[in-house]
């Protein structure tokens, strides 16, 4: 059997089957397992990116072939050529039923809430038979196709959880869309080789409307590896054979933090030499400079004197009545005026008095 489903193919309402359309209404899933669907995070579904293979053994242990899980991060294309990030899920099973040789099939595109954008299926015992089924689009909330149901097994399992009440859609054995649920059923340990582990014991049920309820157990670790998977009521099942590294989270270490060491420059041979080349390079350029500039000597000569003379007690506001006309863009001052005018100066410091009076009005000195 082979069919297709496609996110555009599901809004196709005007082909559904007069048989889908006289089952109204349809199923729909429950608050619980749309917040449990929102609730996945793109950090969380990266540590769900990985391959795992089972062997598919009788009940006497016989081994009937190999079950191949994938789920890798990837690019989907839609029918506009718009593309998105998606989630590439493909397994992959072939094996003897009966001395027949029968297989599946399965490559998905998931968007990261689980929704389905493209899904083709093929399954196989001795002939070929094709099916489509199609459902309204509005009524897809919270569906799980088998793509879906392999990613949301590993997320269940690494939070070693279910949701609680959950109930979603899925499609039964007829294509038919009908509720599904999942429900924990403990841990157990089991031997894989040599090794003991734990594991998260999961089952779905698909509950057709018209035949009987389908159930799956799913044996998970901690990381979301399949260790097992049991179908109910079938004399067979996938087991591992050999324990797999079990993927941890990340866990992002702190940037180092490195203290400030004092730099003894002066025990460095190299810098302390530095210093004194450049001292001296600096002790040059300034006697150079006030050997060419004769008048800025005799200028900051003149202001240590007359500083030293009046002593003020703010030398910050003495300093800028005293420069204060020499400055380019100061408008030019009267040539007569009172000795009394305010200082512009002052207008922003109050006036100190100084040891020995007053200082001069600008200009004065």
């Amino acid at each position: 059997m082979s069919y297709k489903l496609h996110s555009t193919g599901l809004r196709a309402k005007d082909h559904q089957p007069s048989s889908q359309k006289e089952s109204l209404p349809l199923p729909e899933a429950n608050g619980e397992a749309i917040k449990f669907l929102t609730s996945l995070q793109p950090k969380e579904l990266q540590l769900l990116f990985f391959s795992e293979t089972l062997t598919m053994v009788s009940d006497t242990g016989e081994p009937l072939g190999e079950l191949t899980i994938d789920v890798q991060k990837g690019k989907y294309r839609d029918e506009l050529g718009v593309i998105s990030d998606c989630l590439i899920v493909h397994a992959f099973n072939r094996g003897y039923l009966d001395n027949t040789l029968c297989g599946n099939s399965l490559l998905g595109y998931l968007s990261g809430k689980m929704e389905i954008m493209e899904q083709h299926s093929h399954e196989f015992i001795k002939e070929m038979k094709t099916e489509v089924t199609f459902f309204p689009w509005n009524s897809i909330a919270g569906f799980i196709s088998e793509a879906a149901n392999l990613v949301l097994l590993r997320a269940m399992g690494r939070r070693q959880m279910v949701p609680s009440n959950a109930c979603f859609l899925a499609l039964d054995t007829e294509g038919k869309l009908c509720y599904s649920t999942y429900q924990a059923l403990g841990f157990q340990t089991i031997q894989v080789g040599r090794q003991q582990a734990e594991v998260f014991i999961v089952e779905q049920t698909v509950h057709s409307e018209e035949g009987i309820p389908m159930s799956c157990q799913f044996y998970l670790f901690s990381d979301g590896h399949l260790a097992k998977r049991v179908q109910v009521g079938s004399p067979g099942c996938c087991i591992i054979t050999k324990m797999p590294i079990l993927r941890e989270e990340d866990e992002v270490e702190p940037p180092p933090v490195f203290e400030k060491k004092p730099l003894a420059w002066e025990e460095d041979m190299e810098l302390y030499s530095r210093f004194l080349d450049r001292k001296e390079e600096l002790r040059l350029c300034h006697t150079s400079y006030m050997r060419h500039h004769p008048e800025a000597q005799a200028l900051i000569s003149d202001f240590l004197l007359f500083l030293l003379l009046r002593q003020p007690a703010d030398v910050v506001t003495f300093a800028a009545e005293y420069f204060g006309p020499f400055a380019v863009r100061r408008r030019p001052a009267p040539s007569l005026r009172s000795s009394n005018r305010p200082s512009p100066f002052r207008s922003l410091a109050p006036e100190q008095p100084s040891s020995s009076g007053s200082p001069p009005a600008s200009g004065e000195g």
